[in-house]
């Protein structure tokens, strides 16, 4: 398979041809920088580990040239840096036993940019051979301009497949901004209690990030427990780690859908119980 970067790579551990590699995935993560996948799409990941059956399959769209970087590694170039960071995505890979990874290798501001025609024909083309059943990437509200421009780009593929092929489920997930404020009846719950080990052995293959200053490994961790803790104020907990998801599945079974238009509704009703809650007997507490 051919994509639009001549210094992409498509990345299979088990040593698969690319066909049948692709073909395989039934879990796909579209993010936008090394270890993103690792950090929001961590349930399609320990779903798939060590399963005959499932596979999961990683897309970065970015090549890393903006990592953050201190320490031992304050002193590399761009280039240095995207080397590291795409052996580490591999390494990762590895470890998740992930049926393929591709690395597209994209500037952060070819991602930004509305419509990148080539961006949308790789993922176009991934999702096309994999047909996964379930496709995870970053949510609609993210803070970070990078992500969201990859799940506005990972949308408009799947909105560009047959109907018949297009995955049963898309879930936008946490990484820069979270997703506690959405309503409880609206957050996609997946539960990834029980596999710390393999969560802390993917998060070790990002060196660079953590031994550069940014301890990812414990806020991913940090937030899950916490939403596992306060999701519900009324039961003592079930789960010990929680990943919030924003259902972005109306999206693509409607391609005409206003994307705008959704994503704000799920705001206006977030402000809508909280100012319910503000009122007694029908007047604001603020007076």
């Amino acid at each position: 398979m051919r994509f639009h970067q001549p210094s992409s790579e498509l990345f299979i551990p088990d040593r698969l041809s690319a066909a049948e590699a692709l073909a395989r995935v039934t879990h796909l993560g579209i993010g936008a920088h090394q270890d993103d996948l690792e950090f929001m799409a961590f349930d399609g990941i320990a779903k798939c580990y060590a399963s005959s059956e499932l596979w999961f399959g990683g897309v970065t769209c970015t090549n890393g040239a903006g990592s953050a970087r201190c320490g031992a590694y304050a002193g590399y170039s761009d280039s240095q840096m995207m080397a590291v960071r795409r052996a580490e995505q591999n390494r990762a890979a590895e470890t998740g036993e992930f049926g393929a990874m591709v690395q597209l290798d994209y500037p952060s501001e070819a991602v930004r940019e509305a419509g990148n025609q080539s961006l949308h024909e790789d993922l176009t083309a991934i999702l096309g051979a994999a047909r996964p059943e379930i496709v995870y990437t970053h949510n609609l509200a993210d803070k970070h301009a990078t992500h969201v421009g990859v799940a506005l780009a990972a949308i408009r593929a799947i909105r560009a497949l047959p109907r018949e092929h297009r995955p049963a489920r898309v879930v936008g997930c946490e990484v820069w901004r979270d997703l506690d404020w959405l309503p409880d009846a609206e957050k996609v719950l997946m539960d990834v209690s029980g596999h710390d080990e393999l969560a802390a052995a993917l998060h070790g293959a990002f060196a660079s990030q953590i031994a550069g200053g940014k301890r990812y490994d414990l806020a991913v961790l940090g937030r899950r427990a916490a939403n596992a803790t306060f999701f519900e104020s009324h039961a003592t907990d079930t789960v010990r780690q929680l990943i919030f998801g924003m259902d972005l599945t109306p999206l693509v079974e409607d391609g005409g859908m206003d994307i705008q238009s959704y994503v704000g509704g799920m705001i206006d009703r977030f402000r809508a119980d909280v100012m319910a809650k503000l009122r007694v007997r029908g007047e604001i507490t603020s007076r």
